[in-house]
């Protein structure tokens, strides 16, 4: 596997479909090494987790990562919870921020930066239907405008 291949990042698609992202913040995420193995070769799922703050210390819960297949039988619980590493004021901030009604915290992203991972965690208020809706229509005018655009500078 080569250098690029490793750095690829891991996407929460569907978070920018059913939430609207308020703010983003970057936080260090506390891992076993055969997590990291799993991660560096694609094994992990952003779908359904969410971040919660418990006793002073922000944790990931639903955070899927599939385990290593060449571990041994110390290997990594999948679905465990796993501690985010962000400054105490930052923590503190988002305490008051997730105690208003309808805002959660979803990771967006795992992705490298050197050789930590990263964690881009996201306070986000989720969307109703109407809403949903209404980003895909404008997704699909622009991307008709695009197309239109390019068919004249053809």
């Amino acid at each position: 596997m080569s250098k690029d291949e490793s750095r690829q990042a891991i996407v929460n698609r569907k978070a920018y479909h059913d939430y609207e992202v308020m703010e983003k913040f970057e936080a260090g995420i506390e891992l076993r090494g055969t997590e990291v193995k799993a991660i560096r070769g694609g094994h992990a799922n952003l779908r359904d987790n969410y971040a919660q703050v418990t006793k002073g210390e922000l944790w990931v819960h639903n955070l899927h990562i599939s385990p290593y297949r060449h571990g041994n039988i110390m290997n990594h619980e999948p679905l465990r919870p796993r501690r985010l590493l962000l400054h105490k004021r930052e923590i503190q901030r988002l305490i008051g921020k997730t105690q208003e009604k309808g805002l959660t915290l979803i990771v967006l992203r795992l992705y490298w930066k050197g050789n930590y991972l990263k964690a881009e965690v996201g306070l986000c208020r989720g969307k109703k239907l109407h809403d949903k809706r209404a980003a895909m229509a404008d997704r699909d005018v622009k991307r008709q405008i695009q197309r239109a655009m390019r068919r004249d500078l053809e």
